[in-house]
């Protein structure tokens, strides 16, 4: 091979250089990218510069405090931080091939689903699986599955409903967990939840609401419901935050409709009421690419987490066995 051109040794050079761009846009300073990267700060400087004389443009605008991208710099790091999440998981998948480790896992997941079903699996999956580095990113649902997407996670805990067509991408393989059954959330003493009985949409056709933005995944069903039923809510505030939503219902302030997962922890002032008939729900699911090699413990997880609702589901049975 020529020694004065090595095609894998400038490969390399202009990942590395990547990497140092990518690590300046999070940092925002040369000097704490040097620190994260163990490089001096010379060093990081001549990176950027080498970067920029191959590609013939201006990555970082030198004069601003913190450090600023340019145009080009900006467009860089988008392609830059896929193209590494992807390097460095066929690092992964090359070591788990030779046998050496299980190596590691990054899983994704929504707010309420790490707030309630995802921390005991960790946790079982943590017992079995001591050696493989695991990493937990939180995030929702659009986002989750643009990481997953471009090679950042490799599981990724989401879901769907009719609703939300623009958040199913079809190059995703899905395991189903289970169905989470929105609830209606009404103020302490309620004419509606004196008697503990479930409640129709048609029941709150007539009152206040609290809602979430136009945006908002969970309130995008919840209007597609009520439509359904016959009725726009009227909406008097709005607010992504599920505890938010249920401290305005507890102040009197109007009623809500949540998923299941957000009432699990509702406060002392609200009432929770299933809603009838019961087919208001969102599908839970676990997502993995199509066609990547996927890592061994992805599988090990995946099979971790149905054991875990299986068992959620048959404790919610008995407990509405015995009521």
């Amino acid at each position: 091979m020529n020694r004065r051109y090595n095609p894998l040794v400038q490969l390399m050079g202009q990942v590395r250089r990547l990497q140092v761009l990518a690590e300046i846009a999070e940092r925002g300073s040369f000097s704490a990218a040097a620190d994260r990267l163990g490089m001096t700060q010379s060093a990081v400087s001549q990176h950027i510069s080498a970067l920029e004389r191959a590609i013939d443009m201006a990555v970082v605008d030198r004069t601003s405090r913190p450090a600023q991208l340019t145009e080009a710099g900006v467009a860089l790091v988008r392609h830059a931080r896929a193209m590494l999440a992807r390097l460095d998981a066929a690092e992964q998948d090359l070591a788990a091939l030779a046998g050496r480790r299980l190596g590691r896992l990054r899983l994704g997941a929504f707010p309420t689903a790490l707030a309630t079903f995802v921390p005991p699996a960790l946790a079982r999956f943590k017992d079995l699986y001591p050696a493989v580095t695991l990493s937990v990113v939180d995030d929702h649902v659009p986002r989750l599955l643009r990481r997953l997407g471009d090679g950042e996670l490799d599981l990724a805990i989401v879901y769907d409903h009719e609703a939300l067509q623009d958040l199913a991408p079809p190059e995703f393989e899905r395991v189903h967990l289970f169905d989470d059954q929105f609830r209606a959330v009404l103020p302490r003493g309620h004419h509606l939840a004196r008697h503990g009985q479930a409640v129709s949409l048609g029941d709150l056709s007539g009152e206040t609401w609290i809602g979430g933005s136009a945006s908002s995944a969970w309130f995008r069903i919840v209007r597609r419901a009520c439509r359904a039923a016959g009725f726009e809510p009227r909406v008097a505030l709005t607010s992504d935050d599920y505890i938010g939503v249920q401290a305005f219902v507890a102040a009197t302030l109007g009623v809500a409709v949540l998923p299941g997962l957000a009432t699990i922890t509702a406060g002392p002032r609200v009432e929770v009421r299933e809603i009838r008939p019961p087919s208001l729900v969102r599908r839970i699911w676990v997502a993995r690419s199509e066609g990547d090699y996927p890592p061994p413990a992805a599988q090990i997880m995946i099979d971790t987490l149905q054991g875990a609702t299986r068992h959620r589901r048959t404790a919610r049975s008995l407990a509405g066995q015995s009521c």
